[in-house]
């Protein structure tokens, strides 16, 4: 969520923002009217409340001459009535103010390029050099369900579309990546947590998934919510809390599956695991100082960059553009590893700074010698689990089997699948 003050004092600064983001900046006239109503009864309450104070004390100071407060005590009831009914408007603006604001993304950084979509997203950077290409392999949905080790049709039977069985090798496999990532995270500073995979409301409302994108996720009868990413409990734990500068950064990681509707996906990416309803991830999330939160985005993007060198897969790291961000960032980096069936690169990571925006929505402050403060709170993908098999299983196969990484080894415990 926004600072309010940032509407009220720079109505076209976030104008702009909005638009790059091809969001509809006529959401702020609302939100103004709003704003200016809600202060408006704000000032009618206090004024009523201040007078209701100094009649408190004339009440007092009569009663103790033993003077007649028939009088005052009317007058206090009526005040009474008059405060009851401008603070129950006054919370219902409020409440409706804040309902729009729950809805207006955060501000890109200064440094994100201007775009409308991911054409105009910045490459900075790559890894390593594509060895292999469509003709070269064959795609891992092919070849696994040649084995008989990634089956789309019992996925179907069980979830519906969208919905995959692995076994054998492929499981294993999957298991094996989820062990490497969090042995290296762990290795790297990170704190692993296991988290529920269910949520409340409030804490999807706290990360920015509700209230703007339901329908892209999955809820329970009881209210309760499946996880679309580790990042949701992970960055949550501290909500309503307040961190003691000494203690920052806090960088935490977790594995969880991920649960994601992709409602308006229907048509893109349809063969393989490329994208499910269903999958796996490891996340990265940190608690920053403010002034330290883009060093610490940088060293986010490293230790995500370090899982793709280990498993020997090319890469290319991405500045996204205002049009591409996600609704909670500030500025966004993808890493997206090649993906040699189709030729391309595919997202793989995405690791973002998202400022105060989470912090300001879940009450996550930092305690510091100049008064409280809003952290910063960072996300990142670490990586998808998924996506690293489809990338494993293909950029490394040689005739007649697949080569299991170096690093990757131990937790496979092979260096070689048959796949004859």
């Amino acid at each position: 969520m926004l600072d309010k003050e940032i509407v009220r004092s720079n109505p076209g600064l976030l104008e702009q923002a909005l638009k790059n983001r091809n969001a509809d900046p006529a959401i702020l006239a609302g939100l103004e009217k709003l704003d200016a109503k809600w202060r408006e009864l704000k000032a009618e309450g206090d004024s009523l409340r201040a007078e209701r104070n100094r009649l408190g004390l004339e009440i007092a100071a009569a009663a103790k001459e033993k003077r007649d407060i028939s009088g005052l005590k009317k007058k206090g009831e009526e005040i009474a009535k008059k405060l009851e009914k401008v603070g129950e408007k006054e919370q219902k603006f409020e409440e409706e103010r804040r309902q729009v604001m729950m809805r207006i993304p955060n501000i890109p950084h200064s440094s994100v390029p201007v775009g409308k979509d991911s054409h105009s997203n910045l490459e900075i950077r790559r890894w390593g050099t594509p060895k292999k290409k469509s003709t070269d392999v064959e795609a891992h949905h092919d070849l696994g369900t040649r084995l008989g080790v990634i089956d789309f049709e019992r996925g179907a039977k069980l979830g519906g579309h969208r919905f995959t069985v692995m076994s054998g090798w492929a499981a294993r496999l999957e298991r094996a990546l989820i062990s490497f990532m969090l042995a290296l995270h762990t290795s790297r500073g990170y704190k692993e947590f296991y988290v529920p995979y269910m949520v409340k409301t409030e804490i999807l409302e706290g990360t920015g998934q509700l209230p703007k994108f339901a329908e892209e996720l999955y809820q329970a009868t009881d209210g309760l919510w499946l996880i679309p990413t580790a990042e949701v409990p992970l960055t949550n734990l501290h909500r309503e809390e307040v961190l003691e500068e000494s203690e920052l950064p806090l960088k935490y990681c977790a594995f969880t599956p991920c649960f994601r509707r992709e409602a308006g996906a229907y048509g893109k990416d349809i063969k393989g695991l490329i994208r499910q309803h269903q999958f796996d991830k490891v996340e990265l999330v940190k608690f920053s100082l403010p002034e330290d939160s883009y060093k610490e985005l940088e060293g986010m993007v490293q230790d995500a960059e370090t899982v793709l060198r280990q498993l020997e897969l090319p890469y290319r790291v991405v500045e996204l553009c205002t049009g591409d961000l996600g609704f909670s960032s500030a500025k966004t980096y993808d890493l997206e590893v090649w993906i040699p069936s189709q030729d391309t690169y595919r997202e793989i990571s995405s690791c973002s700074n998202c400022e105060a925006f989470q912090a300001r929505r879940a009450n996550i402050r930092v305690r510091r010698q100049k008064g409280m403060e809003f952290v910063h709170t960072l996300n990142g993908s670490g990586v998808a689990v998924g996506r690293a098999l489809i990338s494993v299983v293909e950029n490394h196969q040689e005739s007649g089997g697949i080569r299991i990484p170096r690093a990757l080894q131990p937790h496979m415990g092979t260096d070689w699948i048959d796949t004859k």
